[in-house]
């Protein structure tokens, strides 16, 4: 098994694209009700990356199979040195680390940009995604219940944090 990491690269985007839309169309996971466009993925990369934050792929076996990126937690000011993840990957690249090596070179990238805290926001349904964020340092602050709706059903917003200069 080869896991490789690397920046993001215009021709990963339907592969991407396969992994965004999966998780709209059978996952309460993703909030979303629309499978998105190649376009709109396209630019909402192209877009992180000319506001300077990373958008990083992973493959495995040279399959994209997952990508992790961050940006902005809120618009305001006060925000600025706070952002939010997101990172998704397919079901084949789900357990095997993959995951754990992107979110670790994300947070580096984070900290090597001064920020101050990551937000993770899951479904509280999404067990795996809970765990696998209590490992790499996360902790809960916050459950919104019935905050969005999805699939006939209520579901509760979990907040997770990771402080990144505890230090300081």
């Amino acid at each position: 098994m080869n896991l490789e990491i690397r920046p993001f690269s215009p021709q990963d985007s339907e592969a991407i694209l396969t992994i965004i839309n999966d998780s709209i169309k059978n996952t309460s996971h993703n909030y979303d009700y629309f499978p998105k466009t190649l376009e709109e993925t396209q630019r909402n990369f192209k877009e992180k990356l000319n506001e300077g934050y990373p958008v990083l792929v992973g493959k495995l076996d040279k399959k994209v199979c997952g990508y992790a990126t961050y940006g902005k937690f809120r618009s305001k000011p006060g925000y600025s040195r706070t952002l939010e993840h997101t990172i998704y990957l397919n079901a084949e690249a789900q357990g095997k680390g993959l995951g754990t090596q992107l979110m670790h070179q994300l947070i580096e990238k984070a900290k090597s940009q001064g920020y101050h805290v990551m937000i993770a926001g899951m479904d509280s349904e999404n067990t795996g995604s809970y765990r696998f964020h209590q490992r790499l340092g996360f902790r809960e602050v916050a459950r919104i219940p019935e905050v969005a709706f999805k699939f006939d059903k209520w579901l509760t917003l979990i907040f997770m944090q990771l402080i990144l200069d505890k230090e300081k």
